[in-house]
């Protein structure tokens, strides 16, 4: 039986991750071209979590499970398996606790992901693919004793994510809606559980690129898919497959689930870097996206939060991606 999350164990997680991350701000984005975009009345609140250390809310979970490795473990050291954000992560959260870190990651991971990595500290170690990925992780645990920090899953990591939507809930306790990104549903799980515990009568959107809807697939099958066809730009939000415990903690408190296609998300990507002058990655864009598309008239006149997620992405795939969402509204 998968237990709620409760609002003393999300109490006692920020306040021992709070010397390791950044209160991220929030912001109501009034401008020209978002007005013009929404229904009338529309009001929206932006958690910037894309000014957390590393880039992305991923310091959240992996430092909750990290600083409470024993002594025996931090010893060892950590590993973890990621197309880039979790691993920067768990390189900057080894990197604060004084642990040795050694990633697994893709060859088709992004360079730059890579270099942050290293900048931290953390050994990178290329795998041929996901599964491979995994194995090696596990052979780096067997080996060489060390933890296995999992990118999505799990009571511990759902608690430091769910210490973001805590301090967002403490800085905008007046929101009638919120719009959370949907990866493997790590974020989703921990951010909703909070909302609904101090602000039940906030609804919860959890948001999927249409390319990449493990968490669709699994509430259609009751159950978590393990092994989904992954085709989007939101590569961050991505894993080919659902996990019980962040499945079961969505299909609880959000009460919609939507999809945004890859153009949708390059819109929303074009439209704050022009109006809030934020360089979100796809995954951070995707919230936005969905205010835009599919939600639009569903929120209107209502006080909405909206999480831009994280923003690593290099320059020159950025700038691809929205030269290519302005040459298709010229169109």
């Amino acid at each position: 039986m998968i237990e709620d999350l409760r609002l003393v164990d999300i109490e006692e997680t920020r306040a021992l991750i709070a010397p390791h991350v950044m209160t991220t701000p929030v912001h109501d984005w009034q401008g020209r071209e978002i007005a013009a975009r929404l229904a009338p009345g529309t009001r929206v609140n932006l958690k910037l979590e894309l000014f957390q250390h590393s880039g992305t809310f991923k310091p959240r979970g992996a430092l909750s499970v990290m600083l409470r490795l024993t002594d025996e473990q931090r010893r060892n050291g950590v590993t973890a398996v990621s197309a880039g954000n979790h691993a920067i992560a768990t390189a900057y959260a080894a990197s604060r606790l004084g642990i040795s870190a050694k990633v697994v990651m893709l060859p088709t991971a992004n360079l730059a992901r890579q270099a942050r990595c290293r900048a931290y500290g953390a050994e990178i170690l290329i795998a041929e693919n996901g599964k491979a990925a995994f194995e090696l992780a596990e052979a780096l645990a067997r080996d060489e004793g060390r933890s296995f920090i999992h990118p999505f899953e799990g009571p511990l990591t759902a608690l430091g994510t769910a210490t973001l939507g805590l301090e967002w809930m403490s800085q905008a306790n007046d929101l009638e809606a919120v719009i959370i990104p949907i990866g493997g549903g790590g974020l989703c799980a921990g951010v909703a559980s909070a909302v609904k515990l101090t602000n039940p009568n906030c609804r919860i959107y959890g948001v999927e690129p249409a390319g990449a809807d493990s968490m669709h697939q699994s509430l259609a099958l009751g159950r978590p898919v393990e092994q989904a066809t992954v085709s989007t730009i939101a590569d961050s939000l991505g894993p080919p497959f659902a996990l019980p415990y962040s499945f079961e903690l969505c299909r609880r408190h959000v009460d919609r689930f939507v999809k945004v296609d890859d153009d949708q998300i390059r819109e929303a990507m074009a439209l704050l870097a022009r109006e809030m002058k934020l360089m979100a990655e796809p995954a951070g864009a995707v919230a936005t996206a969905a205010l835009l598309g599919p939600l639009r008239d569903e929120l209107a006149g209502r006080r909405v939060g909206v999480l831009i997620c994280g923003s690593n992405i290099d320059i020159g795939g950025f700038a691809a991606m929205i030269n290519q969402a302005q040459q298709g509204a010229a169109l």
